[in-house]
Protein backbone atom coordinates (compact mmCIF):
# COMPACT_ATOMS: atom_id res chain seq x y z
CA UNK A 1 0.00 0.00 0.00
CA UNK A 2 1.68 3.32 -1.03
CA UNK A 3 2.08 5.78 1.38
CA UNK A 4 3.39 9.42 1.72
CA UNK A 5 0.72 12.72 0.22
CA UNK A 6 -1.38 12.20 -1.85
CA UNK A 7 -0.37 12.74 -5.86
CA UNK A 8 -1.85 15.46 -8.26
CA UNK A 9 -3.13 12.07 -9.79
CA UNK A 10 -4.72 10.83 -6.90
CA UNK A 11 -6.77 13.65 -6.42
CA UNK A 12 -8.11 13.88 -9.46
CA UNK A 13 -9.24 10.27 -8.88
CA UNK A 14 -10.78 10.99 -5.80
CA UNK A 15 -12.70 14.08 -7.34
CA UNK A 16 -13.68 11.65 -10.51
CA UNK A 17 -14.90 8.99 -7.67
CA UNK A 18 -17.43 11.67 -6.02
CA UNK A 19 -18.74 12.91 -9.03
CA UNK A 20 -19.84 9.49 -9.85
CA UNK A 21 -21.16 8.88 -6.39
CA UNK A 22 -18.39 6.07 -4.70
CA UNK A 23 -18.03 5.46 -1.51
CA UNK A 24 -15.02 6.81 0.30
CA UNK A 25 -14.11 3.07 0.75
CA UNK A 26 -14.47 2.24 -2.66
CA UNK A 27 -12.40 5.10 -3.67
CA UNK A 28 -9.34 4.32 -1.11
CA UNK A 29 -9.66 0.71 -2.60
CA UNK A 30 -8.68 1.87 -6.16
CA UNK A 31 -6.43 3.76 -5.14
CA UNK A 32 -4.51 1.21 -3.02
CA UNK A 33 -4.67 3.60 -0.04
CA UNK A 34 -6.10 3.51 3.73
CA UNK A 35 -10.30 4.77 3.82
CA UNK A 36 -8.97 7.36 6.51
CA UNK A 37 -6.72 8.88 4.01
CA UNK A 38 -9.78 9.68 1.31
CA UNK A 39 -11.83 10.86 3.99
CA UNK A 40 -9.64 12.93 5.58
CA UNK A 41 -8.44 14.74 2.26
CA UNK A 42 -12.38 15.65 1.01
CA UNK A 43 -13.28 16.50 4.53
CA UNK A 44 -10.36 19.05 5.11
CA UNK A 45 -10.72 20.18 1.38
CA UNK A 46 -14.41 21.53 1.06
CA UNK A 47 -16.56 17.81 1.64
CA UNK A 48 -17.70 15.71 -1.32
CA UNK A 49 -19.48 18.29 -3.04
CA UNK A 50 -17.21 21.13 -2.95
CA UNK A 51 -14.18 19.25 -3.43
CA UNK A 52 -11.44 20.33 -6.50
CA UNK A 53 -8.12 18.25 -6.54
CA UNK A 54 -6.98 21.56 -7.71
CA UNK A 55 -7.83 23.37 -4.68
CA UNK A 56 -6.78 20.87 -2.52
CA UNK A 57 -3.35 20.26 -4.08
CA UNK A 58 -2.39 24.04 -3.72
CA UNK A 59 -4.13 23.89 0.14
CA UNK A 60 -1.68 20.79 0.95
CA UNK A 61 1.45 22.98 -0.46
CA UNK A 62 0.21 25.65 1.58
CA UNK A 63 0.02 23.47 4.88
CA UNK A 64 3.20 21.71 4.17
CA UNK A 65 5.07 25.11 3.98
CA UNK A 66 3.20 26.28 7.22
CA UNK A 67 4.88 22.61 8.59
CA UNK A 68 8.13 23.40 7.37
CA UNK A 69 8.05 27.10 8.95
CA UNK A 70 6.73 25.34 12.64
CA UNK A 71 8.91 23.16 12.80
CA UNK A 72 11.76 25.13 12.68
CA UNK A 73 10.05 27.55 15.39
CA UNK A 74 9.50 24.11 16.99
CA UNK A 75 13.14 23.06 17.21
CA UNK A 76 14.01 27.00 18.25
CA UNK A 77 11.81 26.60 21.34
CA UNK A 78 10.92 23.14 22.37
CA UNK A 79 7.72 22.05 23.93
CA UNK A 80 7.74 22.64 27.71
CA UNK A 81 5.94 19.63 28.62
CA UNK A 82 8.18 17.58 26.24
CA UNK A 83 5.65 16.68 23.34
CA UNK A 84 6.88 15.99 19.74
CA UNK A 85 6.18 18.87 18.06
CA UNK A 86 4.96 17.09 14.79
CA UNK A 87 2.78 14.69 16.76
CA UNK A 88 1.20 17.64 18.10
CA UNK A 89 0.80 19.57 14.49
CA UNK A 90 -0.34 16.27 12.83
CA UNK A 91 -3.21 15.94 15.95
CA UNK A 92 -4.17 19.19 16.03
CA UNK A 93 -5.00 18.45 11.56
CA UNK A 94 -6.83 15.86 13.00
CA UNK A 95 -8.92 17.77 15.19
CA UNK A 96 -9.61 20.27 12.98
CA UNK A 97 -10.91 18.14 10.21
CA UNK A 98 -13.13 16.34 12.78
CA UNK A 99 -14.71 20.25 13.53
CA UNK A 100 -14.94 20.27 9.73
CA UNK A 101 -16.92 17.86 9.80
CA UNK A 102 -19.18 18.50 12.49
CA UNK A 103 -20.34 21.50 10.06
CA UNK A 104 -17.67 24.10 10.88
CA UNK A 105 -16.17 26.16 8.43
CA UNK A 106 -12.87 25.65 7.89
CA UNK A 107 -11.29 28.89 9.68
CA UNK A 108 -13.43 28.96 12.45
CA UNK A 109 -12.67 25.13 13.01
CA UNK A 110 -7.76 25.93 12.72
CA UNK A 111 -9.11 28.39 15.61
CA UNK A 112 -11.47 26.10 17.90
CA UNK A 113 -8.04 23.41 17.54
CA UNK A 114 -5.87 25.83 18.12
CA UNK A 115 -7.66 27.42 21.26
CA UNK A 116 -8.66 23.78 22.59
CA UNK A 117 -5.11 22.40 22.71
CA UNK A 118 -3.53 26.26 24.32
CA UNK A 119 -1.93 24.86 27.61
CA UNK A 120 -2.81 28.71 28.77
CA UNK A 121 -6.65 28.00 27.61
CA UNK A 122 -6.81 31.33 25.76
CA UNK A 123 -4.94 33.13 23.03
CA UNK A 124 -4.67 36.88 21.83
CA UNK A 125 -5.77 37.58 18.30
CA UNK A 126 -2.08 38.41 17.64
CA UNK A 127 -0.72 35.45 18.98
CA UNK A 128 -3.64 33.33 17.32
CA UNK A 129 -2.24 34.75 13.81
CA UNK A 130 0.88 34.27 14.29
CA UNK A 131 0.05 30.07 15.30
CA UNK A 132 -2.00 29.50 12.27
CA UNK A 133 0.19 31.81 9.96
CA UNK A 134 -2.71 33.84 8.79
CA UNK A 135 -3.49 37.54 8.46
CA UNK A 136 -5.23 39.33 11.59
CA UNK A 137 -8.46 39.66 9.66
CA UNK A 138 -8.53 36.37 9.18
CA UNK A 139 -8.69 36.09 12.83
CA UNK A 140 -10.74 38.48 13.55
CA UNK A 141 -13.86 37.35 11.38
CA UNK A 142 -13.35 33.82 12.96
CA UNK A 143 -13.65 34.71 16.38
CA UNK A 144 -16.29 36.71 15.50
CA UNK A 145 -18.47 33.34 13.40
CA UNK A 146 -17.37 31.93 17.10
CA UNK A 147 -19.00 34.47 18.78
CA UNK A 148 -22.28 34.23 17.54
CA UNK A 149 -22.62 30.46 18.05
CA UNK A 150 -21.26 31.12 21.42
CA UNK A 151 -18.19 29.12 21.03
CA UNK A 152 -15.54 31.18 22.13
CA UNK A 153 -15.41 33.65 25.10
CA UNK A 154 -13.28 36.93 25.22
CA UNK A 155 -12.30 38.61 28.35
CA UNK A 156 -9.06 41.61 28.85
CA UNK A 157 -6.18 40.99 30.25
CA UNK A 158 -5.68 41.47 34.09
CA UNK A 159 -4.21 45.03 33.96
CA UNK A 160 -3.76 44.79 30.44
CA UNK A 161 -5.46 46.07 27.19
CA UNK A 162 -5.01 43.05 24.78
CA UNK A 163 -8.36 40.61 24.69
CA UNK A 164 -7.59 37.04 24.87
CA UNK A 165 -10.03 34.36 23.38
CA UNK A 166 -10.53 31.28 25.17
CA UNK A 167 -12.56 27.63 24.00
CA UNK A 168 -15.56 27.64 25.94
CA UNK A 169 -15.33 24.48 27.33
CA UNK A 170 -18.82 24.30 28.75
CA UNK A 171 -19.90 24.36 24.98
CA UNK A 172 -20.08 20.65 24.76
CA UNK A 173 -22.86 21.09 27.39
CA UNK A 174 -24.39 23.90 25.39
CA UNK A 175 -24.04 21.93 22.39
CA UNK A 176 -26.21 18.72 23.61
CA UNK A 177 -28.75 20.60 25.17
CA UNK A 178 -29.46 22.07 21.77
CA UNK A 179 -29.27 19.26 20.28
CA UNK A 180 -32.03 17.90 22.69
CA UNK A 181 -34.02 20.55 22.47
CA UNK A 182 -34.13 20.56 18.33
CA UNK A 183 -34.70 16.54 18.80
CA UNK A 184 -38.02 17.66 21.31
CA UNK A 185 -38.81 20.04 18.81
CA UNK A 186 -38.80 16.89 15.94
CA UNK A 187 -41.07 15.15 18.31
CA UNK A 188 -43.69 17.73 19.37
CA UNK A 189 -43.95 18.36 15.14
CA UNK A 190 -44.09 14.45 14.92
CA UNK A 191 -46.46 14.39 17.43
CA UNK A 192 -48.93 17.02 15.83
CA UNK A 193 -49.29 14.99 12.83
CA UNK A 194 -50.95 12.34 14.61
CA UNK A 195 -54.41 14.18 14.35
CA UNK A 196 -53.79 16.00 10.72
CA UNK A 197 -53.24 12.31 9.50
CA UNK A 198 -55.91 10.61 11.75
CA UNK A 199 -55.48 8.61 14.60
CA UNK A 200 -54.58 4.98 13.62
CA UNK A 201 -53.71 5.09 10.39
CA UNK A 202 -50.61 3.71 9.27
CA UNK A 203 -48.99 7.09 9.10
CA UNK A 204 -50.15 8.36 12.06
CA UNK A 205 -49.00 5.32 14.15
CA UNK A 206 -45.48 5.96 12.06
CA UNK A 207 -45.60 9.75 13.63
CA UNK A 208 -46.83 8.57 16.94
CA UNK A 209 -43.80 5.92 16.75
CA UNK A 210 -41.46 8.43 16.07
CA UNK A 211 -42.58 11.46 18.66
CA UNK A 212 -42.20 8.59 21.32
CA UNK A 213 -38.89 7.68 20.40
CA UNK A 214 -37.50 11.27 20.34
CA UNK A 215 -38.77 12.34 23.45
CA UNK A 216 -36.96 9.41 25.04
CA UNK A 217 -33.97 10.31 23.09
CA UNK A 218 -34.01 14.17 23.94
CA UNK A 219 -34.94 13.38 27.71
CA UNK A 220 -32.03 11.14 28.22
CA UNK A 221 -29.93 13.73 26.36
CA UNK A 222 -30.39 15.90 28.83
CA UNK A 223 -30.35 14.26 31.91
CA UNK A 224 -26.88 12.80 30.72
CA UNK A 225 -25.92 16.33 30.14
CA UNK A 226 -26.89 17.95 33.11
CA UNK A 227 -25.43 14.51 35.23
CA UNK A 228 -21.98 14.93 33.56
CA UNK A 229 -21.55 18.53 33.20
CA UNK A 230 -19.18 18.50 36.27
CA UNK A 231 -16.79 16.39 33.66
CA UNK A 232 -15.99 19.19 31.74
CA UNK A 233 -13.94 21.41 34.68
CA UNK A 234 -12.95 18.63 36.70
CA UNK A 235 -9.18 18.75 37.88
CA UNK A 236 -7.04 15.46 36.79
CA UNK A 237 -6.48 14.54 40.32
CA UNK A 238 -10.50 14.98 40.74
CA UNK A 239 -11.13 12.86 37.60
CA UNK A 240 -8.48 9.77 38.95
CA UNK A 241 -10.04 10.16 42.46
CA UNK A 242 -13.72 9.07 40.30
CA UNK A 243 -12.23 6.56 38.43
Amino acid sequence: MPGGRLTQQERQQIASGLADGLAYAEIARRLDRPTSTVTREVMRNGGPTAYRPELAQRATEQRAHRRRRSARRAKAAPDAYGRDPKAVREYEETLTTVFIASGTPRMMARVMACLTLSDSGSLTAAELAERLEVSPASVSKAIAFLESQDLVRRFREEGGRRERYGFDEDIWYQSMMASARSTAQVAATSREGVDVMGPGTPVATRLENAARFLDFVSETMIRAAEEARDVLFAKPEESKDEG
